[in-house]
């Protein structure tokens, strides 16, 4: 509906991916709920913006989806926040 071409492969996706994997073998527990807590927060950045740009388009079923993701990523995100702020604590 917006005019963009569609992906066309795994290799594709992985090019253009923003959130960057973390291949390291061996991450503590409290470093990685911090890491999933702050890809979380970029997730919903960046989902807001395509958010945007699908509403200017008037795009109303791709906005609605998106918001359900930005909800759903906005509970996330407040789970591991609460999770790294008292990890280690007790």
């Amino acid at each position: 509906k917006l005019g963009g071409l569609s992906l066309h492969s795994v290799g594709e996706i992985a090019k253009l991916q923003r959130i960057k994997d973390n291949d390291a073998t061996n991450v503590a527990p409290h470093a990685m709920l911090a890491e999933l807590r702050d890809d979380n927060i970029e997730f919903a950045r960046l989902t807001r913006q395509t958010h945007g740009v699908c509403d200017d388009a008037g795009d109303c079923a791709t906005t609605s989806i998106l918001e359900i993701f930005i909800d759903e990523t906005e509970r996330r995100t407040w789970f591991l926040f609460e999770a790294t702020r008292t990890v280690g604590k007790e």
